[in-house]
């Protein structure tokens, strides 16, 4: 029998479980918190890929949308384009380190000035091969001179590598950089670029390649945090049951039997 004079519901008892039962909440909120945040990007995932179906929107169509939406690059991402313009070719860059099917190379961009309006947009217009023997030399890039036709998708800000120090800009500065943004952009070519990028597609011309990969919707991450969550939960849930009820019930249980 189960000795009576020692009380099951002692302080340290209590606050073990409230401390216990605290972090189980917590950690389990955390664990479906990231589950939906992975359901909340897949769902917008699919709605981005499903712009790539939609009717291409002319320049006046998306100087119209942007209007009504400034963060148009993000909203409506993947959204079809068929633009035309002038590329302003002296402002060509080219950032460095970017691959296509596993080779090094630069992904080229070109102000492309919009036909009928002042608007300029920047058009990440392809990848070429890096030169191994000296990674400073140029490659190849045609930009045709007149009016040319752009298809491509809406984009936003370039993707960002890590760089131990920022560009040199400026007269004379190198075209190649390690990273871009819009504004940065705009500014060092006194340009009035429209606060999103163009992806161009389509097949191969000008120098450039434009098999872009697929962009991945980011969920892994928010399921390993969620397995992480729910594995600390569990964790706390079984060294809770065995510290402070298991071991308790044995102990009390064995100075029943030795009294007895």
């Amino acid at each position: 029998m189960i000795d009576a004079g020692r009380p099951f519901l002692t302080v340290r008892f209590v606050l073990m479980t409230v401390v216990s039962l605290a972090l189980v909440a917590t950690t389990a909120s955390l664990g479906f918190w990231q589950l939906s945040r992975a359901h909340q990007k897949l769902a917008q995932h699919a709605a981005m890929l499903g712009r790539e179906n939609l009717a291409p929107w002319s320049a006046q169509e998306l100087l119209g949308a942007l209007a009504s939406d400034p963060a148009l690059g993000q909203t409506q991402a993947f959204h079809p384009l068929q633009l035309r313009g002038h590329w302003v070719k002296e402002a060509t860059l080219y950032l460095d380190n970017r691959q296509m099917k596993g080779r090094p190379g630069f992904y080229v961009y070109t102000p492309l000035r919009l036909a009928g309006s002042g608007a300029v947009v920047a058009v990440e217009r392809g990848w070429v091969p890096r030169n191994f023997d000296d990674r400073t030399r140029l490659p190849q890039v045609a930009s045709p001179e007149g009016e040319v036709m752009v298809r491509g998708r809406i984009g936003g800000e370039p993707s960002r590598l890590f760089e131990f120090s920022p560009p040199v800009s400026g007269q004379g500065a190198s075209p190649i950089r390690q990273n871009l943004t819009v504004a940065a952009y705009a500014d060092e070519f006194s340009l009035p670029l429209l606060p999103l990028t163009v992806v161009q597609t389509g097949a191969p011309s000008d120098g450039l390649q434009r098999d872009w990969p697929t962009p991945d919707s980011g969920v892994d991450t928010n399921y390993g945090y969620a397995f992480q969550w729910f594995g600390l939960c569990a964790l706390v849930t079984v060294l809770y049951v065995w510290f402070q009820i298991v071991r308790r019930l044995t102990g009390r249980l064995g100075d029943a039997a030795e009294r007895g």
